[in-house]
């Protein structure tokens, strides 16, 4: 059982670190080709429903940064 849960935390962190890479990818290709596929407005819009969403979205952000951070 305890080897099930290593691999699928394995996984799971590597696949987490792919979808970080290909993030930094689109915002890169974002910033060099004028934003072709959405990443930085989608990123814009994201901020902003956070900003709208009060004390729930400020929650929602510690929690993603203390997601990011791991």
């Amino acid at each position: 059982m305890k080897k099930a849960i290593v691999t699928i935390t394995t996984w799971v962190n590597d696949l987490s670190d792919l979808l970080k890479s290909l993030l930094v990818m689109g915002i890169l290709i974002g910033l060099v080709y004028n934003d072709l596929f959405g990443v930085i407005s989608n990123i814009g819009r994201l901020m902003s429903n956070i900003g709208d969403g009060g004390l729930a979205g400020l929650v929602a952000l510690v929690l993603v940064v203390t997601w990011w951070k791991k």
